[in-house]
């Protein structure tokens, strides 16, 4: 895992908590199954462009916020 992805998993964690949501709250107003978003604050796979629209706008942080900090 690089730096990158490290730092993503940890924003997109912190940006979750701050939401006070669970994995499942935010699968569900994705539409995909919990497994698939904790795969994303883990690190197993990367969520699609598409996918990083959708979880700034339920965040309300940008895109660079969740890759970035």
């Amino acid at each position: 895992m690089t730096l990158m992805d490290e730092k993503f998993c940890k924003n997109l964690k912190e940006a979750r908590k701050a939401c006070s949501m669970t994995q499942k709250q935010v699968a569900e107003q994705l539409k995909v199954v919990e497994s698939c978003y904790a795969n994303w604050e883990q690190g197993r796979t990367e969520p699609s462009i598409e996918m990083l629209r959708k979880l700034s706008n339920i965040f309300s942080v940008s895109i660079d916020d969740l890759i970035n900090g």
